[in-house]
């Protein structure tokens, strides 16, 4: 007969921890050790009582905050009608999220296809633009992350270790560098690191994989794991001129972010570029499992029926949690809030910048925010890093890390975040500055 479980030490993460460690596969990192109990708003709540602000959003979903009361009445609703169907038959919360979704779109991206996650979501991008273009070659970017699975993972290229012991992967996906000025190897300016870029690819076209090949170009309007690197305002306009030219699709995966994350709707809205097809998922549903395939409708009608599926993909429950979000975003100044207080951080980083010699870049949209640490000449400081987000978390704020050396500060706080909450973690970080970067 097995171990009955004592409930007694219920409070005590060590003990949590040890039952995780005998029965959860050790393959899914975490950034933090906390064990977290519930969450509202802007904050998490851990089983040992302590309460943390939360500047991660669970990688960038809750930008509504945790358990906004819109979306758990919507989804209370649901629960109780129609929890599930699949592939049987029709339901209401799908066609309405589709209507709406393809209202805020940009452009003339009015057809959806739901799935559960971004790298479902991107993976049914690459079969749309092979299917409709009877091309096989895909065009991915240096830094990019578009999901662990298989053809996703193929198009990514933010670390290394994510490919180790899993190849081959998917053939014919190259990779070209994303314009980062802070590091372009030709001058660090917007110009320069447009000119490389594109120069880079037209020796691709000439040397490696001809026009008539690829399929689509996929890239991340703000780059995301791979350093939160906002590209210059040319880069997506050249890209969808030499797209155009060449009858390339263009593909936008705005998992990261879209929804409100740079201050707009969608980071393209910044760019004035409409892509052939966007992905979406993360904040779609506010936490329920939900992605986006959003394209023309003569891209999506060249689609047979079941030349894609998901048994799980536009439930119900997640898609009424996806019609009050976007409802949230119509009625309760969301983007406006996004972008004053973004713009208030980022004003403060940068003047902690003019401090602080560790600070090589600060960057970002709305709240979307990186800041890259250095040591000597430029060196990524991965360590000090670590050594920052250590501070924070023992202070009660809990931030992540990206860029392809993780010497990225990744400041991703609810799109509701208030002044108060604001001065909070700038309070925390600031201090944490002051702590281990003298």
């Amino acid at each position: 007969m097995k171990a009955i479980r004592d409930d007694s030490q219920s409070d005590n993460s060590a003990w949590w921890l040890a039952r995780e460690r005998a029965h959860l596969a050790p393959v899914l990192y975490r950034y933090t050790p906390l064990v977290i109990d519930h969450a509202q708003g802007s904050y998490l709540y851990a089983r040992d009582g302590r309460r943390y602000l939360d500047f991660s959003c669970g990688i960038g979903v809750t930008n509504l905050g945790h358990g906004h009361p819109r979306v758990l009445e919507a989804v209370h609703r649901q629960v109780d009608k129609l929890i599930h169907i699949s592939v049987v038959a029709h339901h209401e919360p799908m066609i309405t999220l589709a209507e709406k979704l393809a209202s805020v779109t940009p452009g003339e991206l009015d057809k959806v296809f739901f799935s559960n996650s971004g790298a479902e979501a991107v993976e049914g991008a690459m079969k749309l633009a092979r299917y409709v273009t009877g091309r096989p070659a895909i065009i991915a970017f240096h830094g990019a992350f578009h999901g662990r699975t298989y053809g996703a993972m193929s198009l990514t290229a933010s670390k290394g270790h994510y490919r180790e012991r899993y190849e081959p992967l998917l053939p014919s996906v190259y990779h070209v560098p994303y314009p980062y000025a802070y590091r372009n190897p030709t001058g660090p300016s917007d110009q320069a690191a447009t000119d490389y870029v594109m120069g880079f690819i037209d020796e691709m076209l000439d040397t490696r994989v001809p026009p008539a090949n690829i399929a689509a170009f996929i890239v991340e309007p703000v780059l995301g794991e791979g350093g939160y690197i906002v590209p210059p305002a040319d880069f997506l306009r050249r890209l969808r001129a030499l797209c155009d030219e060449h009858g390339i699709l263009l593909v936008f995966d705005e998992v990261q972010s879209g929804y409100g994350r740079t201050g707009k709707m969608f980071a393209s809205e910044h760019f004035g570029v409409v892509p052939d097809i966007m992905t979406l998922a993360k904040s779609i549903a506010s936490g329920f499992p939900l992605a986006a395939v959003v394209a023309r409708a003569d891209l999506m009608d060249q689609w047979e029926p079941a030349a894609h599926g998901s048994t799980f993909g536009g439930n119900p429950v997640s898609c009424a949690a996806g019609i009050a979000t976007l409802e949230v975003f119509e009625q309760e100044g969301v983007l406006a809030n996004a972008r004053a207080r973004g713009d208030e951080l980022m004003r403060r980083l940068r003047g902690l910048q003019r401090t602080v010699a560790a600070i090589g870049d600060v960057r970002g949209l709305g709240l979307m925010i990186g800041v890259e640490l250095v040591k000597g000449d430029r060196a990524p400081d991965t360590d000090l890093n670590a050594r920052i987000r250590k501070v924070c978390l023992d202070s009660g704020l809990v931030i992540l890390s990206c860029g392809i050396h993780d010497n990225v500060i990744r400041l991703v706080p609810p799109l509701t975040l208030s002044e108060a909450e604001l001065e909070e973690g700038w309070q925390v970080l600031q201090g944490a500055f002051q702590e281990v970067a003298r």
